[in-house]
C-alpha cells in the first residue's frame, strides 16, 4: 500500500514539473519572439558631410548638425546632439541655435562645451577621450581623434575633439570624426557599422584610411567626411583597396554631397 501511494506521489510530481518546464519552455520561446520583432532598426540619414541623423526605435540622434534648422525638419526633435569637435563643420553655432533643444541633451568634448553658448551650456554632458556614457537607449565610448602628419598637427590635436562608439541593442557604430590612422582606430574590435573620414589635408588620405580599416575590420564601412581642399576625395579608389584586401568587409556608398 505505501509503495503504491508512493509511486501515485512521484507521478503527480513528474506530472507537475513536465508541465512547468513546458509552461517555462513557451514563456520562453514567446520573450525570444517579441525579441525580434521588437528590436529597433538603426536607420541612418546622411545629412552632408560629417552631419548624420541617427534614428533607433523612438530614439533620434544628430551628430554635428550644420546647415540650419530647415535640413532637419523632416526628423523628430533630438533627443541627442553629440559633437565631435570645435570646427564649424561639426560645431554649428546658429544651427545649434535654430533647433528646439529644450529637452535635448548635448553630448561633447570639453573644448566644445566651452565655446556653446550659455543657453546651451545647462544641456551639456561633458565626455571626454576614453570615457563611456551609458544612456537607455544606448551606449557611448569617446574615441581619440587627431593628426599624426607633422604638417597636419595644427589641425587637430590629440585630446580635443572625439570620435564616438555607439552601441544600440548590440550593434557598434564607430564615427571617426577628422583624425588619421591614429593606434586608437586600428585597435578597435567588433565594429559593425564604420563612418571613416577621408579628406587632404586636414584627415588622412583615402590609403590610410584603407588601411586602418583593413586593421580594425569592420563588417561595414561608410566612407564620409570626403570633402577636402581638392574637392571630394577618390572613394571609388578607398573601396577597390578594402574589396581587393578583404571582400568580407563591405562598403556603403551614401549621399553626403547631393548639390555636388
Amino acid at each position: 500500500m505505501k509503495i503504491k501511494i508512493l509511486l501515485l506521489l512521484l507521478s503527480i510530481i513528474c506530472f507537475t514539473n513536465c508541465k512547468n518546464n513546458k509552461e517555462k519552455k513557451d514563456i520562453d520561446e514567446i520573450k525570444m519572439i517579441a525579441e525580434v520583432v521588437e528590436k529597433p532598426t538603426l536607420k541612418i540619414h546622411p545629412i552632408e558631410h560629417a552631419s548624420v541623423v541617427l534614428e533607433f526605435g523612438d530614439l533620434t540622434i544628430f551628430i554635428d548638425p550644420t546647415l540650419g534648422a530647415t535640413a532637419y525638419k523632416d526628423f523628430n526633435k533630438p533627443d541627442f546632439i553629440v559633437i565631435t569637435d570645435i570646427h564649424g563643420d561639426h560645431m554649428n553655432i546658429e544651427t545649434l541655435i535654430a533647433l528646439d533643444l529644450k529637452t535635448t541633451k548635448i553630448l561633447a568634448p570639453k573644448a566644445v562645451a566651452e565655446q556653446l553658448p550659455e543657453e546651451l551650456k545647462s544641456n551639456v554632458v561633458i565626455i571626454n577621450n576614453g570615457e563611456i556614457k551609458n544612456f537607455v537607449s544606448f551606449m557611448i565610448e569617446a574615441i581619440p581623434m587627431y593628426n599624426l602628419r607633422q604638417e597636419a598637427l595644427k589641425f587637430h590635436e590629440k585630446g580635443r575633439g572625439n570620435g564616438y562608439v555607439f552601441t544600440f541593442s548590440g550593434e557598434r557604430v564607430y564615427f571617426s570624426g577628422d583624425t588619421e590612422d591614429i593606434p586608437e582606430m586600428r585597435a578597435l574590435k567588433n565594429i559593425d557599422k564604420a563612418f571613416v573620414c577621408m579628406n587632404l589635408p586636414y584627415t588622412m588620405t583615402v590609403e590610410s584610411a584603407a588601411s586602418a580599416v583593413l586593421e580594425f575590420k569592420p563588417k561595414q564601412v561608410y566612407p564620409y567626411h570626403y570633402r577636402g581642399q581638392g574637392g571630394l576625395s577618390d572613394v571609388e579608389k578607398f573601396k577597390s583597396i578594402v574589396h581587393e584586401a578583404n571582400p568580407n568587409i563591405e562598403v556603403v556608398q551614401l549621399d553626403w554631397y547631393p548639390k555636388s
